[in-house]
């Protein structure tokens, strides 16, 4: 089964090299090599809702997770990692 990364999945073009890169820059998801091949992705690409741009408090963070857990692809990578899927603790302490 091809897992897909969050750029793929989203179509979102900020994926390095992308065609949204110039307007929007690159995802941080994309380039944030700490946690490569977590939940079977690369770079933060399977892990995007532990990955902060710029979160100056925990209250920030916390709203910023509450959204991520609603997404149809948070869900999609924890029913397809099931049992190994590696939740925001994980990934924050591996990025940190």
């Amino acid at each position: 089964m091809v897992k897909l990364n969050c750029w793929e999945y989203k179509n979102c073009g900020r994926e390095p090299g992308g065609v949204n890169v110039d307007s929007l820059g690159v995802c941080p998801a994309a380039i944030e090599k700490k946690i490569d091949k977590l939940n079977n992705g690369i770079n933060g690409g399977r892990a995007c809702w532990a990955i902060k741009e710029s979160c100056e408090s925990q209250k920030v963070l916390a709203l910023h997770l509450a959204k991520c857990v609603e997404c149809p692809f948070y869900k999609l990578v924890s029913d397809e990692e099931d049992m190994k899927f590696q939740d925001v603790r994980a990934i924050l302490r591996r990025i940190a």
